[in-house]
């Protein structure tokens, strides 16, 4: 009886109806189909690979280095004479994964610890508001430099763990904040007057009305990610052989770019659409679901 006593006194019910309408906005829409057909590929990139080429990304012929886009290789082929096309598409694996992976850690680390710092606040928080002062004060790149150039094998998980190890300080500050601010709502304060324990009220009212500004931040956070992990890997310190990613295709094709372009355009769009469409997600979703501008 009391919990339907509270779910009725909460948003809960609300903010279902308002995600869903959130979600038939095309700013919403469009970039929302663009990401699923980019995992559906990331998911199942033989079936895709083999749309339009010979479906093998490691199947290599050397006489046929950089040549351009013909029947059965739409993008062409690469130094090694690989086929573009086909390492495109298993790039969109690594490359999302990256992100996702990423997100996802810092998302758990930034939930436990904003969780604790804002319920209880005293010791705990200062202690993680300090912890969270530290690993903001290093460069994102620059840390992730230093500690990838210590790692031996450099993979997916790896990448991920790393990057997530300096993403999480500002999810962690944001998810504080929010569930301070939840836990002063009435509908929380009489649910403690009610007696109920503590990991309820954060379970079934505090988070659930807390998480939403963290979780438009983590989706922004996915495409920044991308990016990141790009870079380094352009840069020769993120992921490296035999992966397949978007930052490696860049990586190879800066010293034949002016020859042979097509190396660098299609894992350049596919990169660009990508992180667009995240970004463009994220923003949309922030926009929808600030209050001030649905007053």
């Amino acid at each position: 009886m009391t919990d339907a006593l509270f779910d009725t006194a909460t948003p809960a019910r609300s903010g279902r109806g308002m995600w869903l309408r959130v979600l038939r906005r095309p700013s919403v829409i469009i970039p929302v189909v663009a990401l699923s057909v980019l995992i559906l590929i990331a998911m199942f990139p033989a079936v895709f690979a083999g749309l339009f080429g010979n479906g093998d990304p490691r199947v290599c012929d050397l006489s046929r280095s950089i040549d351009g886009p013909e029947p059965g290789h739409p993008f062409g082929f690469d130094v090694q004479g690989c086929d573009v096309y086909a390492n495109v598409i298993y790039g969109t694996q690594s490359s999302i994964a990256v992100g996702v992976l990423t997100t996802v850690l810092s998302l758990l680390v930034a939930v436990v610890l904003g969780v604790i710092a804002g319920t209880r606040g005293g010791w705990a928080d200062s202690v993680i508001s300090r912890l969270t002062d530290v690993f903001l004060g290093f460069p994102f790149l620059l840390g992730a430099i230093v500690v990838l150039n210590s790692v031996n094998q450099r993979t997916v998980v790896t990448v991920s763990m790393v990057l997530a190890l300096f993403s999480w300080p500002l999810l962690a500050r944001l998810v504080r904040s929010s569930v301070r601010s939840v836990g002063q709502s009435e509908y929380v304060l009489a649910a403690r007057t009610m007696g109920l324990s503590a990991w309820r009220v954060i379970v079934r009212y505090i988070l659930p009305n807390a998480i939403a500004p963290v979780v438009v931040v983590a989706t922004i956070m996915i495409g920044s990610v991308i990016v990141s992990e790009s870079t380094l890997t352009y840069l020769g310190i993120g992921l490296e052989s035999p992966a397949i990613s978007w930052g490696l295709q860049l990586a190879s094709a800066q010293s034949k770019f002016q020859l042979a372009p097509h190396l660098l355009l299609f894992p350049s769009i596919f990169l660009a659409v990508t992180v667009l469409s995240v970004i463009v997600l994220g923003d949309s979703l922030r926009a929808a679901l600030d209050p001030r501008r649905n007053t």
